[in-house]
């Protein structure tokens, strides 16, 4: 589950189809992102990024130190 990108799109209030329209995606493909079930092509993760106001490292991955960990197993 990528809890960053659903927090962010619940403090927008924002449905996921809203977001999806915006992101030019389906709202079955951007559901499957953020469960985590599917990954965003580095272009999309980009995008959604740029979206939310953040970058691909910060949304996406947690930083520790000098070395990147995945938010999760299915992490992009």
């Amino acid at each position: 589950m990528r809890k960053k990108l659903i927090n962010k799109r619940n403090k927008m209030k924002l449905t996921q189809a809203e977001v999806a329209k915006k992101l030019d995606i389906t709202r079955a493909f951007y559901g499957h992102i953020e469960t985590g079930k599917r990954n965003p092509t580095l272009k999309l993760a980009k995008k959604i990024a740029d979206f939310y106001g953040e970058n691909v490292d910060t949304l996406f991955f947690n930083k520790k130190g000098n070395e990147s960990y995945p938010d999760d197993q299915n992490c992009a």
